[in-house]
Formats: C-alpha cells, sequence, structure tokens
C-alpha cells in the first residue's frame, strides 16, 4: 500500500477525515442536514478520502466544498474511530488560511457553531463523532489564536 492509498493497512476500511477546525480555542461544529437519519446532529466538518489521494489532501478539499473555507491540516489527532463498514474516522487539526472567507454551510449542513470548551457539549454530536470531539478537546486549549 502507498500513502495515497485511502484504505487503513491490514484491512478493508476506507478512510474518512474529520476537521478539529481551531480558531481562537474555538472548535467549528457542523450541523448535518443529509441524509435524514444524521439531520439535526453535530459533526466535525470532512469526508471519505478519494483514491490516489493522501488524506491531508482530502482534509482540504473537503473543508473548500462543503464550507468554501481554505484551511490547511496542522497535525493528525492520535487515533481512528470506527463509523459505519467500511468506514473509519481519523481526525486532524486545521486552522484556516490568511485571506480565507469565513465558514458556510454549503454542503450536507445547515448551521455551523463556534464552539467554546465550555460549549463543546452543547450541541447533540454523531455518536460516531463523540471520541474523536473529546480526543481534540485538549487542542482547544493549546490553540494559540
Amino acid at each position: 500500500m502507498t500513502p495515497s492509498t485511502p484504505m487503513t493497512p491490514g484491512t478493508d476500511r476506507i478512510v474518512v477525515v474529520g476537521a478539529a477546525l481551531l480558531d481562537g480555542g474555538r472548535l467549528l461544529a457542523a450541523r448535518r442536514s443529509a441524509p435524514a437519519d444524521l439531520a439535526g446532529r453535530w459533526e466535525l466538518p470532512g469526508g471519505k478520502v478519494e483514491p490516489g489521494e493522501r488524506p491531508e489532501g482530502a482534509l482540504v478539499r473537503e473543508l473548500r466544498e462543503e464550507l468554501g473555507v481554505d484551511a490547511e491540516p496542522v497535525e493528525r489527532v492520535p487515533g481512528q474511530w470506527p463509523l459505519r463498514a467500511p468506514y473509519v474516522l481519523r481526525v486532524w487539526t486545521a486552522r484556516l488560511r490568511p485571506g480565507s472567507a469565513a465558514p458556510r454551510p454549503l454542503q450536507d449542513h445547515d448551521e455551523l457553531r463556534w464552539l467554546t470548551p465550555a460549549e463543546i457539549w452543547d450541541v447533540p454530536w454523531l455518536d460516531q463523532d463523540v471520541p474523536a470531539v473529546r480526543a481534540v478537546t485538549p487542542h482547544l486549549a493549546a490553540d494559540p489564536r
């Protein structure tokens, strides 16, 4: 397998990238509008890694498509979390690049919210995102901007 292969080595899992988009110690949460069984719940924005695409490149592409932003991955959050088979979630912290537009819900979301550490659990996260959000929470205090 090459680094650009979106499968988890040794399995038939497909990588889904999630963005812990940070700004000033806040985390961006996105409320799903589709599909119907996920609508109204909150998630870290992101999506599937396409064949031949590196996860970091997929993260940048997904944030552009879903939120209309120019962002850059900072570091991978340790761990991975199972989604519906055959998918597995891997999360990167990310930040907006200088000059990027403000995030807005363009695809599969109807609302965005910047959450402070005290507000992280004020939204009903998708069950599969909860462990990833827990893993990301320590990064909020470390975000210098």
